[in-house]
């Protein structure tokens, strides 16, 4: 094992990629030369494989999920870097539209091997069009995979096998956990698309989370057991398609549900898993499901109203408790 940064777990899982398979190569904004990306993921790639395969593009989301569909259907394994997930909205259309349709409309003839990445906030003063979270898109898009990494172990296992996939897989990541330190195995490794983790076991209540929310959940954790709650954390890793299966073992252990996301409360993620529950765990249920999420407006450019629309652990708490009278 060796303790990394999920940085550094992303930049050497591209690496050992585009190694492994010749086809694979990069596509943004900015990815070469001093910038790297716009968190210095894809620094140094530039140098080691060529201008080539780390191609710096011009500033526009479409043309590069355009080339990037087109890549894909001739073979080849783009993976692209969109700079904030809040101009997703921008390659909308080549992903839901194209990507994830290519496979169905040519009846199963053409796969479309693609990664796209983005970063996602909703914790930062950057105004709406430099954060903000709209996972829940790809939930609601046919032929699209998304995976949301809370550690290096998982971001480097599962960046490796979207890139193996051939379907389109959205890959999305969360700034603050770009310096987080975890151990990585020195082996090759994948970590599997629609399977969840439990990053910890408990019996009382069940904390259904991903991304930046994990941690969140696991330090909820720790405080809720002073109080004698037992706090079980499901990491989903993956929002679509997800492990519905573990959902379901979680809930008929605990019979209490909070769902934390770092997105819009209403139609985000976990509306769609506590659909789920409702509609399959319901017989399970000894309290109410709850969701904890961001407040529905545009993030604002001002510190004290983003933490008036933001979570964090002691919404998390709060919902504990409220699951638990």
């Amino acid at each position: 094992m060796k303790n990394m940064k999920m940085v550094d777990a992303i930049r050497e899982a591209l690496r050992e990629e585009m190694l492994h398979d010749e086809d694979v190569f990069l596509l943004g904004e900015a990815l070469g030369g001093v910038q790297g990306g716009s968190f210095r993921v894809t620094k140094g790639l530039d140098e080691e494989f060529g201008k080539a395969r780390v191609v710096d593009t011009a500033i526009s989301e479409a043309a590069i999920g355009g080339v990037a569909v087109g890549a894909a259907a001739y073979g080849m394994r783009p993976v692209v870097e969109i700079m904030f997930g809040s101009l997703m909205p921008l390659v909308a259309d080549e992903i839901h539209n194209q990507a994830g349709t290519l496979h169905y409309v040519s009846g199963g003839k053409i796969n479309c091997p693609c990664v796209i990445r983005t970063c996602n906030w909703m914790r930062i003063i950057s105004g709406p069009h430099h954060c903000g979270n709209i996972d829940a898109l790809w939930v609601n898009s046919p032929g699209i995979k998304a995976v949301a990494p809370s550690t290096p172990y998982d971001a480097k296992g599962l960046l490796k096998t979207a890139i193996r996939d051939n379907d389109p897989v959205i890959f999305l990541e969360y700034s603050p956990l770009y310096t987080k330190t975890g151990d990585v195995p020195e082996e090759e490794y994948f970590v599997p698309i629609g399977k969840a983790d439990i990053k910890r076991e408990g019996k009382d209540v069940t904390i259904i989370c991903y991304a930046t929310t994990v941690g969140d959940a696991l330090e909820s954790a720790e405080l809720m057991e002073k109080e004698g709650v037992s706090v079980e954390v499901l990491d989903l890793r993956t929002i679509i398609p997800y492990d519905k299966e573990a959902i379901r073992a979680s809930v008929e252990k605990t019979g209490r549900v909070v769902i934390a996301y770092e997105g819009y409360k209403t139609g985000g993620v976990g509306s769609e898993i506590a659909a789920f529950i409702a509609e399959e765990c319901i017989d399970s249920l000894i309290a109410p499901v709850l969701r904890v999420a961001c407040k529905d407006v545009p993030n604002p450019s001002n510190s004290i109203l983003i933490e008036n629309i933001s979570i964090g652990k002691r919404e998390v708490i709060d919902a504990i408790r409220r699951v638990m009278e």
